[in-house]
């Protein structure tokens, strides 16, 4: 059947990727927004795949339960339940699991197949009501035969749970992929090579999605790229037929950071963020660069928020080793542009990465306890405590902040009794 000759938002027929290789998901082009915090222009879809063999029929993730009956027609349409030997869940999240325990109940007989980390999970999601299923935990590697047809699963853990894993169907080198190489983009037409321009929400996707989680993407690649491949399923968005290498490429590109080719392996970065009211916390962050700047081995950078947007600087953040906030306390916190910036950072992994803050006050100072304590909220290392003038600094406190920023980067290059050091906000 053409993908192009149905509209599947009003069609309950499954789709035909493959002889014997069904897409039996569900549309939901009115979605918005998605998980919060992602926008959703052109909706979504829950893709679902069933895989007939010459010794029975698998399923691979289902829908979202408040569509669940569009995808037991698609399926219906093409096995009947008891032919349905077993279940594969790439991922638990309620949108891939959601038809599970309906479809569990008209297909007793199938075994259910999730990795070994998905256990805890899948009885926390599912309801007292819903009772507890046999299932198999499978491991990197491990197989499933259809008879004339495998399943072999890949484990990629964290892509974008803990539980996530891709699961291959070895003769006909397609690749189920769960989250990985999908997007929010609901087309009738369903295929990469019909569908509208999706390029915007794949990289969309990617970013709000997959970027805190690059070092598990580019192991995930590791796995997949050696694969053949004719044809990538992911879990939402274009089924990714017409070149299908081309989508793993980006996801190498989009993972693979750009600054660090302009660097040494020996080197490291250290980035000076600040906004000054009145131009004291701005000789204060001139004063931090000039003492970071004297320690080898360290790259400095420093930047004005008021002159720039935060889009880029979360760009420059992920690959930097060490990131310092200047501030003034105004109305007892920190200004805006601050906390814009900081609450942009969700999106990439900041775990052991070095933080600071610092900034003049005219009464109390809250502003850099209020950001230390968001750095380590964000998982980064603070060795030093926060650098505080009252008002107009001195000669001599500028001295302290030279020194200041030559302790934060020497602890990037193991100097002095600072590296590894964590001030915690208790004793602050």
């Amino acid at each position: 059947m053409s993908a192009v000759a149905k509209d599947l938002t009003h069609s309950r027929e499954a789709v035909e990727l493959r002889p014997n290789l069904y897409w039996i998901g569900a549309m939901d082009p009115h979605l918005r927004s998605f998980d919060i915090i992602l926008k959703t222009a052109n909706g979504t879809t829950y893709n679902s795949y069933l895989v007939r063999g010459s010794e029975g029929v698998a399923v691979i993730d289902t829908v979202k339960e408040s569509f669940q009956q569009e995808f037991f027609s698609r399926l219906e349409g093409v096995a009947d339940y008891a032919e349905i030997r077993y279940i594969v869940l790439n991922h638990l999240e309620p949108d891939h699991s959601g038809a599970l325990p309906e479809l569990m109940r008209r297909a007793p007989q199938a075994q259910l197949y999730i990795s070994v980390r998905a256990t805890s999970m899948l009885k926390a999601l599912l309801k007292p009501k819903q009772g507890a299923f046999d299932y198999t935990p499978v491991r990197d590697g491990d197989q499933l035969s259809l008879g004339d047809r495998t399943l072999r699963f890949l484990h990629t853990p964290f892509l974008h749970w803990p539980d996530t894993q891709c699961t291959y169907l070895v003769e006909e080198k397609a690749l189920f992929s769960g989250d990985v190489f999908g997007c929010h983009y609901c087309d009738n037409r369903l295929f990469n090579d019909k569908v509208g321009d999706f390029r915007f929400s794949f990289d969309y996707y990617y970013a709000h999605i997959m970027r805190p989680f690059k070092k598990y993407v580019l192991a995930a690649l590791k796995q997949i790229e050696p694969l053949p491949l004719t044809l990538v399923a992911p879990a939402h968005g274009p089924i990714l037929r017409d070149r299908p290498r081309r989508y793993v490429a980006r996801y190498r590109e989009l993972s693979s950071p750009g600054f660090m080719a302009e660097m040494t392996e020996q080197e490291r970065s250290l980035i000076i963020f600040y906004m000054s009211a009145y131009g004291s916390t701005a000789r204060m962050a001139q004063a931090i660069y000039g003492g970071a700047d004297e320690v080898d081995g360290v790259r400095v950078s420093l930047y004005d928020l008021e002159g720039g947007e935060v889009g880029p600087f979360v760009d420059l953040i992920e690959q930097a080793d060490a990131i310092a906030f200047g501030s003034p306390t105004i109305n007892g916190d920190a200004v805006k542009p601050i906390w814009d910036l900081l609450s942009s950072l969700a999106v990439i992994n900041l775990s052991d990465k070095v933080g600071a803050a610092f900034g003049s006050y005219g009464w109390s100072g809250e502003a850099i306890r209020m950001i230390e304590d968001r750095l380590r909220g964000l998982k980064m290392r603070v060795p030093e405590g926060g650098m505080r003038v009252k008002l107009i600094p001195t000669e001599e406190e500028l001295a302290e902040c030279r020194e200041f920023g030559r302790r934060i980067a020497g602890a990037l290059v193991g100097e002095g009794e600072s590296k590894g050091k964590v001030i915690e906000f208790e004793d602050l």
